[in-house]
């Protein structure tokens, strides 16, 4: 199969999903990196018009959008799939990533995990606590709708590892690397064990950040 090429910022949860997924798939992959506050000049804005990473390239085709993304690798890479067969099933992994789109990042990962990791690594900047504090009350609900939608599973939409697992795992070990993980896992330890889980898998020991940024140096 003609290659994958994914243009991503080390660093990016998102990014990361993709190359996660092509891991567990047990594809190769090249990675374009793409330097941090260069994405909405050329030549990235032309791959994505909205100035985000990451974008896909396979066999002349190019898309963005994460979600579309993963759906596409995980037709086009048949094994091992990651998408539930059961329609309910199914179903549930599609709720849950888009809890992770729309409630998990948009005002939490990205007001909590950028102040406290993001912003201070890879612009030197100070947290603000004013902003992560008025965060957490969002958090706090986003962390136990995803504890409960787990349950006592081990995956969210099935007995293995789905794109919602991929996906939403990403955005946790960002949040996991920061103080304040401690009180929102204090009543949804479930999703600590979930989370140890994704990480003792190649994919994502193989797909961190200093890893990918080991990658960046030498493409």
């Amino acid at each position: 199969m003609s290659e994958f090429i994914v243009h991503n910022i080390p660093g990016s949860p998102y990014g990361r999903a993709v190359l996660a997924t092509l891991a567990e798939k047990g594809a190769r992959y090249r990675l374009v990196p793409v330097a941090p506050g260069t994405t909405r000049n050329e030549p990235h804005i032309s791959r994505h018009p909205f100035g985000r990473v990451p974008v896909l390239e396979h066999d002349g085709f190019m898309i963005y959008e994460t979600q579309a993304i993963l759906r596409y690798l995980d037709r086009v890479l048949r094994e091992p799939a990651l998408t539930p067969a059961d329609p309910r099933a199914a179903a549930r992994m599609d709720q849950v990533m888009n809890v992770c789109d729309w409630y998990l990042f948009q005002g939490v990962g990205n007001v909590i995990a950028f102040h406290r990791i993001v912003g201070p690594r890879l612009m030197g900047m100070s947290p603000d606590e004013a902003a992560i504090a008025e965060a957490m009350p969002k958090a706090h609900i986003v962390f136990k709708e995803l504890s409960r939608l787990l349950g006592n599973k081990s995956y969210f939409a099935a007995d293995k590892v789905s794109l919602a697992d991929i996906h939403v795992a990403t955005q946790l070990d960002f949040l996991a690397m920061t103080p304040e993980w401690k009180p929102l896992t204090a009543t949804t330890l479930n999703l600590v064990g979930w989370l140890d889980r994704m990480n003792h898998r190649v994919s994502f020991k193989t797909t961190t950040w200093e890893r990918v940024a080991e990658l960046a140096k030498a493409a």
